[in-house]
């Protein structure tokens, strides 16, 4: 079994935490910070401090959140193009003239977007996927919900070691993607993961119905295990509530 690639296996205070718990706690704070007013700029600041708590008491290097939030690019480089075709009033920024509503809603994405990234990549790297599954059918999520969420969390790290595969089979025939002119094999390559995919999960959906598996039953998997004591929810709510403080005080404010 591929070990999983956002998952940091350690022993703190957050790892040992029940993972409903922590599900919930990620999701109050998601809300709080998607609720934050964007010209609040010491708020998103405050979110940040109470992230990087949560970190500290996890263990979890930012070097190694920096790494995997570059999946955020696309979306950074969308709201740096939006100050420059946006409309209305104009304000000078470094000598440039910007839209200032433009600049506004750039912000606003990149802020609530990256603490929101942020907020899952800390989720992911304190809980095994097995023990998010859990947590959500603890949740008395629906069964069709979590078996489709186990299903995504088991499979995406097999087509994560099988683009490395193809990558490192690329590279050993001469082929270098940092090349401009070398785009197109790369679009093939991501073209040939998408059908490999897909041939995949028609393979296992049918060995699925051979074994009796019917859409919409009712999710027959058990969430064994301890369950969350008072204490793990209100340490686990902490930050969420932190983060709604924080996000009252600036709607009151603003």
């Amino acid at each position: 079994m591929t070990t999983p690639v956002l998952h940091r296996p350690a022993d703190t205070p957050v790892h040992r935490l029940a993972p409903e718990v922590k599900v919930v706690g990620a999701v109050s704070a998601v809300l709080g910070v998607v609720a934050t007013p964007r010209e609040a700029f010491w708020a998103f600041a405050l979110h940040l401090l109470v992230l990087v708590g949560v970190w500290a008491a996890a263990r979890i290097p930012p070097g190694w959140l920096a790494r995997r939030a570059v999946i955020e690019v696309p979306f950074v480089v969308f709201a740096l193009v939006l100050p420059f075709v946006s409309g209305g009033p104009r304000t000078d920024v470094l000598g440039v003239a910007v839209s200032a509503e433009g600049l506004l809603a750039g912000w606003n994405i990149v802020a609530k977007g990256t603490l929101g990234l942020l907020v899952s990549l800390t989720l992911a790297a304190t809980t095994h996927p097995g023990e998010l599954v859990t947590g959500l059918r603890r949740l008395r999520v629906p069964g069709t919900l979590t078996t489709m969420a186990g299903l995504m969390l088991r499979y995406v790290e097999v087509i994560v070691s099988e683009a490395r595969r193809m990558s490192r089979a690329r590279l050993a025939r001469g082929d270098d993607p940092r090349f401009l002119w070398q785009a197109g094999g790369l679009a093939r390559g991501v073209g040939t993961l998408f059908l490999r995919s897909f041939e995949r999960g028609e393979r296992v959906h049918l060995a699925m119905l051979s074994r009796g598996f019917r859409a919409g039953a009712p999710d027959t998997h058990t969430a064994d295990g301890p369950r969350a004591a008072p204490g793990q929810w209100a340490a686990a709510l902490v930050p969420g509530t932190v983060i709604a403080g924080v996000c009252g005080v600036a709607l009151w404010l603003g």
